[in-house]
């Protein structure tokens, strides 16, 4: 008889998330009660992130500003999403502390990840920086629930709003208009023609009167 023992099976490695690819589906309880991605708030954008701790100031800067900025991404028909690994109980407390102390009231629902599930799903977990918390990850999710950008930040340092608003209003712009948008792009500049890829339609977009042409493959226009 073998005295060998059995290798434990190692855990399953989560998949590979890709921009324009699909977001990992998941079901969750949150603070609004149970969720499962791909159903909830259909037909809106998700912005789906992720803070190291409740109870931690700089968490908590955060979340001020993203239930100040709530209005600003609902006229947009983008749903907030946040995610720690804390309990449901921990989140309510957190929630009711930042309206006392702070008089703001956190409108969007925060899932109570304690097994790590959707951490270890989205890879919000770097083992580098913090085994048991999330570092600042920002996963915008379209319609499609399809990843269209993420934006990854260290447990130390504070997100920048007014770039996640501008990511928003970027890809809703490239959706609606099939354009691109430039370096610091704010809406109502001027966006981006995508360059033409036959001879004949360079040609044709060095005499177009209607754009803003400085080379055949380098044309803006307003929209």
């Amino acid at each position: 008889m073998s005295n060998a023992t059995a290798t434990p099976a190692a855990p399953e490695a989560a998949p590979r998330i890709e921009l324009n690819g699909p977001a990992p589906d998941f079901e969750a309880n949150t603070t609004h009660g149970p969720i499962r991605l791909s159903q909830w708030e259909k037909d809106k954008w998700v912005i789906l992130f992720s803070h190291p701790a409740d109870f931690t100031p700089v968490c908590t800067t955060e979340f001020m500003e993203f239930a100040k900025m709530h209005e600003e991404f609902k006229k947009r028909s983008v749903a907030l999403l946040g995610n720690s690994i804390d309990s449901v109980y921990s989140h309510i407390g957190w929630v009711k502390n930042i309206e006392k102390n702070f008089g703001v009231k956190i409108p969007f629902p925060i899932i109570a990840d304690l097994d790590q599930k959707v951490a270890r799903l989205y890879g919000m977990i770097h083992t580098p920086s913090a085994a048991t918390a999330t570092v600042r990850c920002v996963f915008f999710i379209d319609p499609k629930r399809n990843v269209r950008a993420m934006v990854y930040y260290p447990l130390n340092v504070g997100r920048n709003f007014d770039e996640i608003l501008r990511v928003v209003d970027a890809l809703q712009t490239v959706d609606k208009h099939g354009v691109a948008c430039p370096a610091n792009w704010r809406p109502g500049q001027e966006v981006i023609v995508p360059p033409p890829v036959t001879a004949q339609a360079a040609d044709e977009r060095v005499a177009d009167k209607s754009l803003q042409v400085t080379d055949w493959y380098f044309s803006k226009k307003k929209i």
